[in-house]
């Protein structure tokens, strides 16, 4: 499916919903009449090479940029109206980065606990048991009287994830959370995105991680040149792509050696020798 075919059913009823979403910087137009729906349960992986504006589509969505014309809706809230309470809002998403951007002089637990105190009103000690519990399901509890500088990368990230689900999101929102992450450490990140799909949580992740689209996320989103250029189920977008673009992508990314790195769009196979290249990707 692509951006002119998605769906037009009311907003209220989607996780995300995003309508003719266009964002310029200066003259250069990075989003170009995005529409995008994302239903509760779902994982919607967003592919696409460097600048595409999977990262601009994502931030966005929660505001950290503000589009320059159409709507982006959470739930029945519309985050582009410039009535709505954004901070109420933005209560009901959690967002992991690429950087950590954990606070370095505090321990992990109280990295947990200082916006639920903050934020979200919650007293000490139920924010206290509430983070024990989110470090538990990341597999961080016994690191909790850590401090960031005394944990690896993937240690660091998987806290910044349990950080953002004590804070009781409705979904969540990942910008390329392994792409800082030395190789070894991925797939510990990783197992724990594939861990809150298995629990049901919505989830939008800007990944390069082909492995993780393939085995975990209902829907991929293959962006290039800030259009939505194909839109479908992993097996549809990653296995057997329609478009040349994606293709294109996809052989280069999965055959880096095979490419020519100075030319764009290289030869790219027919789809139906696709399946054949991600046979050696291991699941996550």
């Amino acid at each position: 499916m692509t951006a002119s075919t998605a769906s037009t059913a009311p907003a209220s009823t989607h996780a995300i919903s995003i309508r003719g979403l266009r964002k310029s910087f200066g003259p250069v137009e990075v989003l170009k009449n995005i529409d995008l729906d994302i239903e509760p349960g779902q994982v919607v992986c967003v592919i696409g090479p460097s600048g595409s504006g999977k990262s601009t589509l994502l931030r966005c969505v929660n505001m950290l940029e503000t589009p320059t014309a159409g709507k982006v809706f959470i739930g029945a809230d519309e985050m582009t109206d410039p009535d709505v309470d954004l901070d109420k809002v933005r209560r009901r998403v959690g967002m992991v980065f690429q950087s950590f951007n954990l606070f370095p002089h505090l321990t992990v637990l109280r990295n947990l606990t200082v916006a639920q105190i903050q934020v979200l009103g919650r007293n000490r000690g139920e924010a206290e048991r509430i983070a024990r519990e989110n470090l538990e399901r990341v597999g961080m509890a016994h690191k909790e009287k850590a401090y960031p500088a005394q944990l690896s990368g993937g240690q660091q990230q998987r806290i910044a994830i349990a950080r953002s689900l004590s804070m009781s999101p409705e979904l969540m929102l990942f910008d390329e959370p392994t792409s800082a992450l030395d190789p070894e450490l991925v797939g510990e990140v990783l197992a724990v995105m594939k861990g809150l799909a298995k629990e049901g949580m919505t989830m939008m992740v800007v990944t390069h991680e082909m492995a993780f689209a393939r085995d975990v996320a209902d829907r991929v989103v293959f962006m290039d040149g800030g259009y939505v250029v194909e839109d479908g189920t992993a097996e549809e977008v990653i296995g057997n792509p329609q478009e040349d673009r994606t293709r294109s992508f996809l052989f280069r990314v999965l055959n880096p050696t095979q490419v020519d790195a100075g030319d764009e769009y290289a030869a790219a196979p027919r789809p139906t020798t696709l399946p054949s290249i991600m046979d050696p990707l291991k699941p996550v």
